[in-house]
């Protein structure tokens, strides 16, 4: 009798380039049928929520279950402004990047709603820990557009100074820590911010997003068994967009939900629907209001689908169907959004291609204005002087001595 040839498994993406994509075998719970715990239980009484799919949006655009916040139509509209900039900005920022005016950029298509959904349902004191993908943090929290811009294209203007990549934002003023590129680092600091509120006796929080890809890293692992053990106040997120880079999730997750991870974490560990804003929202709030009351962490998947490239260096048709995610099963967020407005009677057509047409001019003057304090390719960029500053309060004699052997 011969033995059973032993071979390493080795996941693979469900579709490649050529093929059609079929999502028909996801399971996708209904909308509604989670049911909203109270902010107190135990982690061990909801840990169902790991495996399923928080939904408020169904398929008629309603809002359905305990999960919907029952937002005001004007919280809506501004959640939609928000998602319409940041599709217009991207589409313009892009263009510029296409041109030769930016050197690189990253587009949120298809990931609109998480960063301005959960933006949305936090205060302005709560500190944010984000990846590259969610500059819609900064729409929520009124930042200028022309400051945005200027960071990108490295001027005199940047804030950072040009010590980071294009989209790599930061902005002390909006309680935004700074993009790191080394992926992952973002989510261990959360978790030391938020113990350092919880220590000064703070009711604000911590929140930090990171990748599919990313929870493969030891930096996530490390940020989770603190988080728990601390009980600190921070929302921790994973961004299920199916892929990191050219890597499906599958790599990092195998046939598990990602939410199920934070099971053996002791915490709440909920999956939702990505592309809902009313169930990110609602979500958000009840993590944000459990750490208010000192129950500690909650860690969620957030369920999604990155609908173009990685970055403007990435082309996704190596790796995957031209029109994948136009099978994905779970739509577009932004006109799931609209959808619902119109259902509601609050919003038409009309509205959007208006609003539409108003921000895009707003993107094209902010462009304009922030060329005035340079460009790419011409300057005028951040002065020598600044190499030596904002590191340390009494700079160390080497660097004075540098300092002052280039004359400055």
């Amino acid at each position: 009798m011969s033995k059973k040839e032993k071979t390493l498994f080795v996941p693979d993406a469900p579709f490649r380039p050529g093929d059609k994509a079929d999502f028909s075998s996801l399971d996708l719970p209904k909308a509604g049928s989670s049911d909203k715990p109270d902010v107190l239980v135990n982690p061990s009484e909801i840990r169902d929520l790991a495996f399923g799919l928080v939904r408020v949006l169904d398929d008629n655009n309603k809002a359905v279950g305990s999960w919907n916040p029952n937002l005001k139509p004007s919280v809506l509209k501004e959640g939609l402004r928000h998602m319409t900039l940041l599709r217009i900005f991207d589409d313009r920022m892009l263009t510029m990047q296409r041109q030769g005016k930016l050197s690189f950029y990253m587009k949120s298509l298809g990931e609109e709603a998480v960063a301005i959904a959960q933006g949305m349902a936090l205060r302005p004191d709560d500190i944010l820990f984000p990846s590259y993908r969610q500059p819609g943090l900064q729409f929520v929290r009124g930042r200028n557009l022309v400051d945005m811009i200027c960071h990108c294209i490295t001027n005199s203007k940047d804030n950072v100074k040009g010590r980071q990549m294009p989209v790599h934002y930061s902005w002390k003023e909006g309680n935004l820590v700074s993009i790191s590129s080394p992926v992952g680092t973002q989510f261990p600091q959360a978790v030391g911010c938020a113990m350092a509120s919880a220590y000064k006796g703070e009711d604000n929080v911590s929140i930090s997003w990171l990748g599919d890809g990313t929870a493969a890293e030891g930096d996530f692992h490390y940020a989770l068994n603190f988080a728990s053990v601390y009980k600190a106040p921070v929302i921790l997120n994973v961004v299920n967009n199916q892929w990191a880079i050219s890597t499906h999730k599958n790599f990092s997750s195998g046939d598990a939900t990602f939410a199920s991870r934070g099971i053996a974490y002791d915490m709440p560990s909920i999956r939702v629907d990505g592309n809902d804003f009313l169930a990110l929202y609602s979500v958000t709030n009840w993590a944000a209001e459990r750490a208010r009351k000192g129950e500690g962490a909650t860690f969620i998947e957030v369920f999604t689908y990155r609908a173009e490239a990685h970055s403007t260096s990435d082309d996704p048709t190596r790796y995957r169907p031209k029109d994948e995610w136009k099978s994905w099963p779970l739509g577009d967020p932004l006109e799931r959004l609209k959808s619902h407005l119109i259902e509601l009677g609050e919003w038409s057509k009309t509205d959007q291609n208006k609003l539409e047409k108003e921000l895009d001019e707003l993107v094209i003057k902010s462009y304009k204005e922030a060329e005035k304090y340079g460009t790419l390719n011409e300057g005028p960029w951040a002065s020598e002087e600044t190499l030596f500053e904002d590191v340390y309060k009494k700079p160390p004699r080497h660097l004075r001595k540098q300092r002052q052997e280039l004359g400055i």
